[in-house]
């Protein structure tokens, strides 16, 4: 496709997210005191290679840190929460945040890497078993941040939140620059993986990556095996949620990286047109998040590579590209969930092609994917 035909539904795509609310900005993320009975409180941990907009604050911009920052956010999530959303504080741009109804920042706190590891493996008795969420292409802090925290809710598990934020631009024309800062920060994301998979006192880890973040993810589990850190490798579960990752790219990472234990899951939607965007960008090239199960080559592919890649197109999209489906997953999984099951529903034990089924299956939440595999071999 012609350079000009790319700008356009680049274009489009900017066209479609202008008319939504106005972006949340680090006004959102400011402690409050105020409290709302009923009201759930998450304790959800950071580590960004963003600057620090000052010493003594957690408010990280688009800029890159020289060295990784580390923070502490305990949030309040309002009573009357409505699976798959997010309460921002309205209007964003001098925020009326009450706890009653919207998201709130009760309290926060700077760390370093190992105040943060040891708050994490202490944060409950025994070992405490953590999810690191590394999120996408046009995200900021607070958007991460709280989309990590509805999802922890929403699927009511036990597992620590980590957020792991790259330095997004947070703008539809900060493509170039997002996959620059992706791979600027591949150290911070091994680094940060090794430390917790040699901690002891932590028990499973599962990343969860979403599209560009998904790219991120990859590189870091590229560099862990070339490094020879297969201990690290060994301790991880990891979910790519619409990886905006060039097919042949991958293929080439997995052949460094070799099967794991469990395999790694791909969650991908045909239909995504955010990816499809991404494919003209790259002058046509196919992304892995858009594959079609369908496709024998690409269940010959899976299968392979050691993959679980499933189809999740089932699951109702929010943000109209059918780029955000890893959302509704942790939806479904509050929705469906018998009161007082903790189960956190059916893992993927082998490689290959699955179909989502979104009816009568056990569902898992987003960071322990995935239900029944009803097609596919």
């Amino acid at each position: 496709m012609h350079r000009t035909t790319s700008r356009l539904m680049l274009l489009a795509v900017a066209a479609f997210l202008s008319g939504c609310a106005t972006r949340p900005g680090p006004e959102v993320l400011q402690t409050t005191r105020a409290n709302a009975p009923g009201a759930e409180i998450v304790t959800v941990y950071a580590a960004t290679t963003r600057e620090r907009a000052a010493a003594n604050a957690n408010v990280f911009t688009a800029g890159r840190s020289s060295q990784p920052n580390y923070a502490s956010f305990d949030i309040s999530v309002p009573p009357d929460h409505q699976p798959g959303r997010i309460e921002w504080p309205l209007p964003q741009d001098d925020p009326q945040i009450d706890p009653h109804t919207t998201f709130a920042t009760v309290g926060q706190t700077i760390l370093n890497r190992q105040g943060l590891l040891d708050q994490v493996a202490t944060a409950a008795d025994g070992q405490q078993d953590v999810v690191i969420f590394v999120h996408g292409y046009n995200y900021n802090f607070p958007e991460a941040l709280y989309r990590l925290t509805q999802m922890s809710v929403d699927s009511g598990l036990d597992d620590t939140p980590i957020l792991f934020s790259w330095p997004s631009q947070g703008a539809i024309a900060g493509y170039v620059a997002d996959k620059e800062s992706v791979t600027y920060s591949r150290d911070a994301l091994t680094d940060l993986l090794g430390g917790l998979a040699r901690d002891r006192r932590i028990g499973t880890i599962t990343v969860f990556a979403h599209s560009m973040g998904g790219w991120l993810t990859v590189e870091a589990l590229r560099q862990l095996r070339l490094s020879g850190q297969d201990d690290v490798i060994d301790r991880l579960t990891v979910v790519l949620a619409a990886p905006d990752i060039d097919v042949d790219v991958f293929r080439a990472q997995m052949q460094v990286i070799g099967p794991m234990t469990p395999p790694l899951a791909v969650l991908v939607s045909p239909d995504d047109r955010a990816l499809r965007v991404s494919s003209q960008i790259s002058r046509t090239r196919a992304r892995v998040g858009a594959l079609d199960i369908a496709d024998p080559r690409v269940q010959a592919a899976a299968r392979e590579a050691g993959l679980a890649i499933i189809d999740i197109s089932s699951v109702a999209p929010s943000d109209g590209l059918n780029h955000d489906r890893y959302v509704g997953l942790a939806a479904l999984y509050s929705g469906q969930r018998a009161e007082g099951d903790n189960t956190p529903g059916l893992g993927i034990r082998q490689a290959g092609a699955f179909i989502f089924n979104t009816v009568g299956t056990t569902l898992a939440s987003p960071f322990t994917i995935v239900g029944e595999a009803l097609a596919g071999e």
